[in-house]
């Protein structure tokens, strides 16, 4: 929810109790809930349009009672929109101050104003006089709004253009992405636990990265990358004892259907990173079209996945795009269902194979039409709530083990299409999926091994050389062609395949 509050510059008190002038801004900034107020606006022209703009663009529910023998059109036509909002075409008159909180005067009487101004000062209401700084006890500022974010300016009475002017110079310098920070920061906020000087440290520790400076940045990344880079050799060093590095060689150099695996990895992570789904659903149908045992295609999906998997759920986190609670529901479930999903396969892949690539083909074809329907769907933003989430992880989990993906386009976008948040839902999904297919592969491991493992090496290779791709397409190709070019491969490939078992 936007921030709705109102920025007041209080100048002074009323005329019985105001102090001697001080030199230099002694303005006292204070934030409205203006919704909780009476404000009375008198004047009815293009100053008091301003006004009621003002107020109205910050706290549309607020309660504003017009006074002006002539109301503008304009005038008319906000206060239309605003139902809060009265009009009272007529003379202004000393009981109109009564039940009021505060008092805007934008007439273009200077002495009228001024008599409005002493009688509200009688009946102890603070007023602010359009052009008459002196006259004012507070003062509107100008405003940059960025979604909860606020920030008011003010120049005392002296120069409103300037304080226009500031406003626009910072509204293009704030990024509207400071609104998606502070909503990261109030659940960080809300999850910490202890006294006040605790969270205080905590937030501070969270923060600590937007005050580096270039140079402190610049070495906290040849840290990380030097850490990367001793993970991968000591990845490296482990892998050498099981293959030899002319054995690697010799495969990557002669055989060609390493290249095709590569090729497969690098347009599914393409359409991956693209979509946020389908993964899964493209190695799928691009696998066992090269003639691959059901079971052998699954436990190769699902080892090179994990890589992207975790690499994926981490900055999720990191971000703060992870919702706990979801993330627990979803986590049990779905390891059981793909580690069930994954034993029954590679028990039924070898033996029935013929019956199980109609079956995956015919889940593929319903896949291909639940994701072309997603480009023209339009998005429910009503929040309803979601029932069975564990038998959904279950079944998602299962059936991308069994059918070699599915988890993204059934558990994202059922949850999705019940009203959550998409960014949490994501991150959530991402983060799961990394234990769901580390559960898959392993079930897999122990159950017929890697015997493909070229396949595997294919599609990490293809995937890692596709991701700044995708990264870098990402918002720019239309997201419903994506979908309907993805949703009819899917379903062309999954008609041919059933088309070999009734004819």
């Amino acid at each position: 929810m936007s921030s709705s509050a109102l920025p007041l510059h209080l100048a002074t008190g009323p005329p019985a109790d105001r102090p001697a002038p001080q030199a230099g801004n002694t303005l006292f900034p204070v934030f409205l809930k203006l919704e909780h107020l009476r404000v009375l606006l008198v004047g009815g022209g293009a100053v008091g349009l301003e006004k009621l703009t003002a107020m109205l663009r910050n706290s549309p529910a607020a309660s504003i009672t017009v006074v002006s023998e002539a109301i503008s059109p304009e005038i008319r036509t906000l206060a239309a929109q605003h139902p809060a909002v009265q009009l009272h075409e007529r003379p202004y008159q000393l009981t109109d101050l009564l039940g009021h909180d505060l008092v805007l005067i934008a007439t273009n009487d200077r002495a009228l104003n001024s008599r409005i101004k002493q009688e509200a000062a009688g009946h102890g209401l603070l007023a602010n006089v359009a052009d008459t700084p002196d006259e004012c006890d507070f003062y509107l500022g100008s405003i940059v709004q960025k979604g909860d974010l606020k920030v008011a300016i003010s120049t005392n009475g002296k120069s409103p253009t300037v304080a226009k002017r500031l406003r626009d110079v910072l509204g293009e310098v704030l990024p509207d992405e400071l609104n998606s920070v502070l909503q990261h920061m109030g659940v960080i906020r809300s999850r910490l636990a202890g006294d006040f000087s605790q969270k205080v440290r905590a937030l501070n520790e969270v923060t600590a990265e937007l005050a580096e400076s270039p140079e402190t940045t610049m070495w906290r990344r040849i840290a990380t990358f030097s850490l990367m880079a001793f993970a991968l050799l000591l990845g490296i060093n482990v892998l050498s004892i099981y293959y030899t590095w002319p054995e690697v060689w010799g495969v990557v150099s002669h055989a060609r259907t390493f290249y095709i695996f590569m090729a497969v990895g690098f347009a599914a992570q393409l359409v991956d990173g693209l979509l946020g789904m389908g993964y899964g659903v493209v190695t799928a149908i691009s696998l066992m079209s090269l003639g691959l045992n059901p079971a052998a295609v699954s436990a190769s999906i699902h080892t090179a996945e994990m890589f992207a998997a975790g690499a994926s759920g981490y900055n999720h986190y990191r971000f703060g795009n992870v919702n706990r609670r979801l993330f627990r529901a979803l986590l049990i479930p779905g390891i059981l269902g793909a580690v069930s999903g994954a034993f029954l396969l590679s028990k039924l892949g070898e033996e029935y194979a013929g019956y199980v690539k109609p079956v995956l083909a015919a889940y593929l074809l319903l896949l291909g039409v639940r994701i072309i329907t997603k480009a023209f769907r339009k998005p429910d933003l009503r929040k309803r709530k979601v029932k069975h989430v564990g038998w959904l992880a279950g079944a998602g989990g299962f059936l991308d083990s069994f059918g070699g993906g599915g988890w993204g386009p059934l558990v994202t976008s059922t949850l999705i299409s019940q009203g959550r948040t998409p960014q949490y839902v994501i991150g959530s999904v991402s983060l799961t999926e990394f234990f769901v297919t580390f559960a898959s592969a392993l079930t897999f491991f122990a159950t017929i091994g890697i015997s493909h493992w070229q396949v595997v090496l294919g599609l990490i290779v293809g995937g890692v050389a596709a991701a700044p791709f995708a990264a870098r397409l990402a918002g720019r190709i239309s997201t419903r062609f994506m979908f309907l070019g993805v949703g009819l491969m899917v379903i062309i490939w999954s008609l041919w395949a059933l088309r070999k078992v009734f004819f």
